[in-house]
C-alpha cells in the first residue's frame, strides 16, 4: 500500500482529498503547511491527531519512502510544487485547478513526460459525486446512445468573509473558468468521450462585487469536441437561502434520451444529494446514488503501484487544464455598467 503526505492545506477540498486516500488502505505520514495557512491549520490538526506535522516541505518531498504529496495550497502555487514533487520522484495529487497559467501546464506537462510519475487533479464534482459516478456508468453501458452535447452549471456560494486573501486575487486563483469552471471542462470530456476540443465562445465578469475589483463572479463557455459539444456556466451568485453551497447540475443529452443531475439538492424536491434522472426509450427513471461506491482513490492507489492510467489519462488531464485556460485567456469581459453585455 502506498504512503502519502499532505503540503499545503490553503482549500477545504483537502479533507476529501485525504480521505478517498485514507478509505482505500494508504497510510498518511506527515504534513506541511505554509504562513498564509495558518488560519486553518488548526483545524486540519484536529481532523488528523495522529499525523505529524512537518516544519519542512523539503523532509517529505526528500523521503524516498513516501509515494504521493497531495495538496489544496493556492492555486498559483499547485503546479510549482508538483514540479518539485515529481522531480523528487513522487507522484501527484491536487485540487482543482491543477494550473493557473498555460506556461505553468506546459512545463508540468514535459516534466511529466521526462520522470514518469503521476500528476492527477482532483475533480471533486466528478470523483466525489456519486450521483456523477453513476452517470458515467450509465452513459458507457449505453443507457442514453450516443452522447451529443452536455450542458454543467455550476453556481458557489461565495462565502466573502471566510476566504483568504488569494480569492480576490486574480493572478494567485486563476479566473473563475479556470478554478471552478475546470469542473465542467473535465465533465465535458468525460462524459463525450472527446479527445480534443475548442472554445467556440467564452465570457467572464465582476457583476455584483466591485468592492473586490479582481474577483470574477460569473462565467460561461461554449465548447466544440471531436465527439460532442458543450456548455457551462459557473459563478458565485448562490443565495443563503439555498441549504447547501450550490445547485450544481449536470445534463448529458444521447441520442436516445438523456440524463439529469441534481448533485447536492433537488430544492422542494426529495431530500438529500445524489439525485438522477434518466430518461430514454424505456421511460422516465429516478435514481438515489448514495450508496454508489466512488472509484478515485483506489484506482489512483492501483496506477501508483502498477504505474496505470486507471483514475484518470495524463492526456485528459492536461487537455482538461489546457481548455479551461485557453477559455479564459479569451474570455470576453463582461461589467455590470453595461447590463452583463461585452
Amino acid at each position: 500500500m502506498i504512503r502519502f503526505a499532505v503540503i499545503g492545506i490553503t482549500h477545504g477540498h483537502i479533507y476529501g482529498q485525504v480521505q478517498c486516500l485514507l478509505d482505500v488502505g494508504a497510510t498518511f505520514v506527515g504534513w506541511h503547511s505554509y504562513t498564509h495557512e495558518e488560519p486553518v491549520r488548526a483545524a486540519f490538526a484536529r481532523a488528523f491527531p495522529d499525523v505529524p506535522r512537518f516544519e519542512d516541505e523539503a523532509a517529505l518531498l526528500d523521503d524516498i519512502s513516501i509515494h504521493m504529496i497531495v495538496t489544496s495550497t493556492v492555486p498559483a502555487d499547485r503546479a510549482p510544487l508538483g514540479i518539485r514533487a515529481m522531480r523528487c520522484g513522487k507522484d501527484f495529487m491536487t485540487d482543482k485547478p491543477g494550473f493557473t497559467t498555460l506556461e505553468q501546464l506546459h512545463e508540468a506537462r514535459r516534466v511529466q513526460a521526462e520522470t514518469g510519475r503521476i500528476y492527477s487533479i482532483c475533480y471533486s464534482e466528478r470523483f466525489e459525486n456519486r450521483a456523477t459516478t453513476h452517470a458515467v456508468d450509465l452513459v458507457r453501458s449505453g443507457a442514453i446512445g450516443t452522447v451529443v452535447q452536455t450542458i454543467g452549471l455550476g453556481p458557489h456560494r461565495s462565502n466573502l468573509s471566510t476566504r483568504l486573501p488569494y480569492f480576490f486575487q486574480r493572478q494567485r486563483y486563476g479566473g473563475i473558468l479556470c478554478d471552478i469552471g475546470s469542473h465542467q471542462f473535465d465533465q465535458f470530456l468525460t462524459f463525450t468521450g472527446s479527445t480534443s476540443a475548442e472554445i467556440v465562445a467564452s465570457q467572464v465578469g465582476n457583476l455584483a462585487h466591485p468592492q473586490h475589483p479582481e474577483l470574477e463572479d460569473f462565467g460561461d463557455a461554449l465548447l466544440r469536441g471531436n465527439n460532442g459539444s458543450g456548455y457551462l456556466r459557473v459563478d458565485w451568485f448562490t443565495p443563503n437561502g439555498l441549504p447547501v453551497w450550490g445547485d450544481g447540475r449536470l445534463t448529458v443529452l444521447g441520442t436516445e434520451g438523456y440524463i439529469e443531475l441534481r448533485k447536492y439538492v433537488d430544492i422542494e424536491g426529495r431530500p438529500g444529494a445524489n439525485h438522477l434522472f434518466l430518461v430514454n426509450g424505456k421511460g422516465t427513471q429516478y435514481i438515489n446514488c448514495d450508496h454508489v461506491p466512488l472509484p478515485y482513490g483506489a484506482a489512483l492507489v492501483r496506477d501508483v503501484l502498477d504505474r496505470s492510467e486507471t483514475a484518470m489519462s495524463q492526456v485528459h488531464c492536461f487537455l482538461v487544464s489546457e481548455l479551461a485556460l485557453q477559455a479564459q485567456a479569451r474570455a470576453a469581459i463582461l461589467t455590470a455598467a453595461n447590463g452583463g453585455n461585452a
